[in-house]
């Protein structure tokens, strides 16, 4: 079965309904028990932005869970997230940028980081953990509805301290395709990540891949 998707997502009211109970910590990521994965980290008070021209995966699955972490005073926060999984991605022409406010001397600068551009960028056991996407995707095979500790078609749920219910909802699909990607995500994670043609700059004021 194939399902096609076009448009936005606000990944804040999704994660919410995928999680009905916060205290249960899922700690059954295959991936981790094979030592693919680090445990989860406590995410820094800044999200980042994501494009890509295309994406293809294979292995995917999709789960609510909460991200902790600070905000950029030292504050402890939470943020809602919908937990992108691939067993293995390529992603052609991604761009990545984080905006750091207020530095002194210098006001807003901007961190850039773009790759793939000739060859795609090449993940493995990747995980992205989504606040808001646009995109246009198509999923094979794919099964809505299902408890996210029994997704097995991805590489499972990360576990470490990660704060997700065991079973709550979740999908899972054979392969996903997406085009025209545009995201924010809190963090990322993966078993290996090669980035082909990586170019990385600095500049003052807000300059973001979107």
């Amino acid at each position: 079965m194939e399902s096609q998707v076009r448009g936005g997502t606000r990944w804040k009211r999704f994660a919410v309904v995928m999680v009905p109970s916060v205290a249960a910590t899922a700690a059954i990521g295959v991936a981790l028990a094979q030592g693919a994965l680090a445990a989860s980290f406590s995410v820094s008070g800044q999200s980042f932005k994501v494009t890509a021209d295309r994406l293809d995966g294979t292995g995917f699955s999709q789960y609510g869970a909460i991200d902790s972490g600070y905000t950029l005073k030292g504050e402890k926060t939470a943020h809602p997230v919908a937990v992108s999984a691939f067993k293995s991605a390529k992603i052609r022409n991604m761009c990545q940028s984080v905006v750091t406010p207020d530095v002194p001397f210098f006001g807003n600068v901007s961190l850039m980081l773009k790759a793939g551009a000739d060859k795609p960028v090449e993940a493995e056991n990747l995980y992205i953990d989504v606040e808001d996407l646009e995109a246009n995707a198509t999923f094979n095979n794919i099964d809505i509805g299902v408890a996210a500790k029994d997704a097995n078609k991805g590489p499972g749920m990360k576990g470490g301290k990660e704060q997700a219910n065991p079973y709550g909802f979740a999908q899972q699909a054979e392969s996903a395709t997406l085009t025209d990607v545009k995201q924010t995500a809190w963090a990322t994670t993966a078993g290996t990540f090669k980035l082909s043609g990586l170019k990385m700059s600095l500049s003052k004021g807000v300059k973001e891949c979107y």
